[in-house]
This record gives C-alpha cells, structure tokens and sequence, in this order.
C-alpha cells in the first residue's frame, strides 16, 4: 500500500481527517555536466597542450640556430612540466578562488592542492544552469598557464641560463599571470567586474607574455654577434609544422574557451579560421610589396598574429570582423617585427613583442570595436562602442602596467643573485652543448 494513501486512512480511523498533510519537500534540481560539453572541453584541453608541446616548441626550435635547437625544446617542455604541477598546488587556488579583501587583485588557498574538488564538483559556463567538470576546467586553466609562460622563453632565447629561467618561470607565474588571471576572469576581479572583454586571453595571455618578453630581452641584453653575425632560422620547415599545430590547437584554446558546445563555440571556432587566413596574407602581401617577395616565415608568422589578435574576441565578433581584425593584426605585426623593432634596437629573438604583445594589444582593443551588435558582434543591446573601448584600454594598461613592472623586479633581482645569462665562450658554442649536454643535430 502507497506510504501516504497508508497515512491518510489512519489519520482517519483516529478522527484527524480535517489535519492538513505536509507536503513532501521537493529537492532543488543539481545540475549535471552534459557528456558533450565535458567531451568537448576535454578535447579543447589536449588541443591547447598540442599548441604547446610539441607546437610551440618546434615553431621556437626551428627559428633558432642550430647549437640552439635542444635548448630552445627543453625550455618549453620543461616550463610545461613546472607550471602543471604549479597550478594543482596553489595556481588553481590563487587564480580562480574568492580572495575576500583581496579578491579585486587575487584569489586565496582554500582550494589548494585542490582540496575539496572531486570528480563530481562543478564550474559553472557562461550559459545559466550548464555546468562542467570542475576537474576539466582545472585542466583547461592549466594549459593556457603552460603557455603563457613558455611564450616568454623566446624573447631571450639563445642566451639565457636554464637555471634563472626556471627561477623567473616560478615567479612570474605566481607574481603576474595569477593576478593577471583573476583579475580578467574570476568573478570578483576587478577588470572582469569592470566589463572587460576578453574571451581567450589577450590581455592574460599574449600582452602579459609578451611585455615580459620584451623586458627580459632589454635585461638580459643582446645576443653575442647582434647586428653583426647571420642569425637566420636554422630549419624553417620545423618552424612550418610548429605554426601549424599552433593554429589546430588555437581551436581549444579560442573554441574552447566558451566551455561548453554551442553556437557560440562555432563561431569561435570560425573566426580563428577567418582571422588567422587573413592576417597571414596580409603579412605576406604587404611583406611581397616591401620586400619583393613574399616568405615563407612571412605566411606563418602572420597567422599566428592573426590567431593573438582574434583571441580576446574569438566569440564575441562576427566573421566579418573577425577578419578586418586579421588583416589589421598581419601589417601591424609585420611592422612591429621589422620597423619597430630596429627603431628601438632591441633583440627580441624570436619576436614575442612584435606578434604577441602588439597583436595582443591591437586584438584586446579591437575587440571592443568587433562586438558591437551594429558590426555583428555578440554584445549586449544597449553595447557602447565608445565606453566599451576605455574599459578595453583600461584592461591593457593594466596588463602592461602590471607584467612590465614584475618582469622587470625579478629580472634584475634573478641577476643580481644568481646572473642571467651565460658566458660569451659558452654562448658562442651554444646551449644545447652548455647547459643540456646534447646536440640537436649529429655531424
């Protein structure tokens, strides 16, 4: 017999038939992960850590000369290793938790060594109720630290010391890009509070790691022969492979960033198509009219401008804006890379302020103009293009500001306890030899 039913008729029999009968609570509804969503984010993660390692790695390894090669890979293969172990410990924590007082700038450690997050914790995405795996957005985060810091590796390539790079890896990850990241992302930050767009990391990413390129490249000093000796890329079809798997797995990184499986998704996924093709031939033909022929390295570094620059506004601009941003990011780069570059002197050697600082800057603000709903983008109806645009500029001078500052403290306190870069005897005869024992390449 039915429990209540059961209920009601002894109710009965003792005369309280007139007492009203509880109804039973009835439990909130917990979100579940969709299995699509969950698959999708678990894809995006392998995507981003196949930008990384080997693409990144083989794009740097390729453009540098050949004593070089292993150490160039190493860097990054290692920065990997250091930072994934570095955010389950205490990134996770610092970056995405609620930091009180601080929590404008910074997280706090309750979720350290990512105590009390378990197969069946949830973070939420972007649509209201959808919810993932909270492991697979810990993963996610993850990737894009690894990458971020290996990013830097190649604005003093060739010249650095392993054991100073490892140190100002440790450092700048906790000093800058944690900040960096919970001030743009994390609820309660006070970029993120702000409104500031950015969907995949421009100002996180890109112009963060590309202003500590460009300090440690002034501190560090030039490399031995600048200016005099022939530094050309020693295997540019490496370079070639590298930049390729960077642009399949841009589509984690860009795509992945909605979180889940969406229409949004897809029109992340089709800007850093249409963003990157026209940011490559607009680095080529304007390369092809200045120069007379159009590169090689000239094609690939302009696609990757184009994936920095549509970064921060993958989901939030039309494909027609994303590929005005494109072409804009191809001659913007090119120039930082050539004219900007040699104006200033400084030897950024595998050009990390010239494609990722600038194009991230150009992107960060650019966004503000491509997701205005009147250009087809994806902001809010009563979108200010004007507002939008400080708040964007606010976003990054912060970046600037804020990694400018920490790159510079802990390069010159790196050099003044334990130097930066290696000797000239041994720079001359390489790093794979000098600090890894290795050659890329047998004789």
């Amino acid at each position: 017999m039915n429990f209540r039913l059961g209920l009601m008729l002894i109710c009965t029999l003792l005369g309280l038939s007139g007492v009203a009968m509880a109804e039973p609570e009835v439990a909130a509804a917990v979100p579940v992960p969709d299995k699509g969503d969950t698959t999708w984010m678990m894809v995006s993660t392998i995507l981003v850590i196949l930008m990384t390692i080997p693409g990144l790695a083989l794009f740097y390894g390729g453009l540098v000369r050949t004593k070089n090669m292993l150490s160039v890979l190493t860097q990054v293969f290692t920065i990997f290793c250091v930072i994934a172990v570095l955010w389950v410990i205490y990134g996770y924590s610092l970056a995405f938790g609620d930091g009180g007082s601080m929590n404008g700038i910074i997280g706090d450690l309750s979720k350290m060594f990512l105590a009390g997050i378990t197969p069946d914790s949830t973070a939420a995405t972007f649509s209201e109720g959808v919810v993932i795996p909270e492991l697979v957005f810990v993963a996610f985060q993850m990737t894009f630290a690894a990458i971020t810091c290996g990013l830097i590796v190649g604005g003093f390539a060739e010249r650095i010391k392993f054991s100073a790079l490892l140190v100002f890896t440790v450092l700048w990850f906790t000093f800058s890009y944690l900040p960096m990241t919970h001030i743009v992302w994390a609820t309660g930050g006070f970029l993120f509070e702000m409104g500031a767009l950015d969907f995949a990391g421009g100002t996180v990413v890109h112009i963060n790691s590309g202003v500590a390129a460009l300090v440690g490249a002034l501190i560090v000093g030039k490399r031995v022969g600048f200016g005099r000796d022939s530094m050309a890329p020693h295997n540019l079809v490496m370079t070639m492979i590298g930049g390729c798997l960077l642009w399949v797995g841009w589509f984690g990184f860009n795509a992945g960033s909605n979180l889940e499986a969406n229409g949004v998704t897809t029109l992340a996924l089709l800007n850093t198509i249409l963003a990157t093709a026209a940011a490559a031939l607009s680095w080529m033909f304007t390369e092809w009219l200045l120069r007379g022929k159009p590169s090689m390295l000239g094609v690939v570094s302009g696609a990757v401008a184009g994936l920095v620059a549509v970064t921060p506004a993958a989901g939030l601009s039309g494909p027609m804006g994303a590929l005005l941003l494109g072409a804009a990011a191809g001659a913007v780069c090119l120039w930082g890379v050539t004219g900007l570059k040699h104006m200033l002197g400084y030897d950024d050697s595998l050009d990390v302020f010239g494609i990722h600082g600038l194009g991230g800057m150009l992107g960060a603000i650019g966004t503000g103009i491509v997701a205005a709903p009147s250009l087809g983008g994806m902001g809010a109806e009563d979108y200010s293009i004007a507002s939008q645009l400080v708040t964007q500029l606010i976003g990054v001078g912060t970046a600037v500001v804020w990694s400018g500052t920490v790159s510079a403290i802990l390069f010159f306190g790196i050099k003044a306890v334990m130097g930066l870069r290696v000797s000239q005897e041994e720079e001359r005869e390489g790093l794979d030899t000098v600090s890894h024992g290795e050659r890329a390449y047998s004789v």
